[in-house]
């Protein structure tokens, strides 16, 4: 049975926010980093999981709906992408979910590994993200602008 998930690209000053995932066995993609979001609730649509699941993992609630990016789908999963930027500045966030949160630049990113402080090591990027940044870059190579 397919599952469906919310995913944000938080963009502060181009640098993507980040969730480590946590180092627990059956956890979908343990001890990577991904993008903050989750699992839509029964009769939830992606809009209201997304702003959801930032509130329930780094305590920020989105002042309005972020603006759909795009989806991706494979036999396991789909994946709704959502793209804005960040308000705030990371010490305005509480990671509730996670053992670590960043903020990447792209360098970072397009290498596959950032770095975590609080792990004080490197860590490779969650599927979902990689894609995330697939799609960005086949934006940027085709002159798109923005977050």
């Amino acid at each position: 049975m397919s599952v469906e998930v919310a995913l944000a690209v938080l963009d502060r000053e181009g640098r993507w926010l980040l969730q480590l995932r946590d180092d627990i066995a059956g956890i979908v993609h343990p001890g990577t980093w991904g993008l903050f979001g989750g699992h839509l609730d029964p009769g939830e649509s992606p809009a209201q999981a997304v702003r959801r699941e930032l509130h329930e993992e780094i305590a920020w609630l989105a002042e309005a709906a972020l603006p759909f990016w795009f989806s991706d789908r494979n036999a396991e999963r789909t994946a709704h992408f959502f793209r804005a930027p960040l308000p705030v500045p990371l010490e305005a966030l509480r990671l509730l979910e996670g053992q670590d949160m960043v903020l990447a630049d792209w360098q970072e990113l397009l290498s596959g590994q950032v770095w975590s402080p609080r792990l004080v090591e490197h860590r490779p990027l969650a599927p979902s993200l990689r894609l995330a940044v697939e799609r960005r870059c086949l934006e940027l190579a085709a002159g798109s602008t923005g977050p």
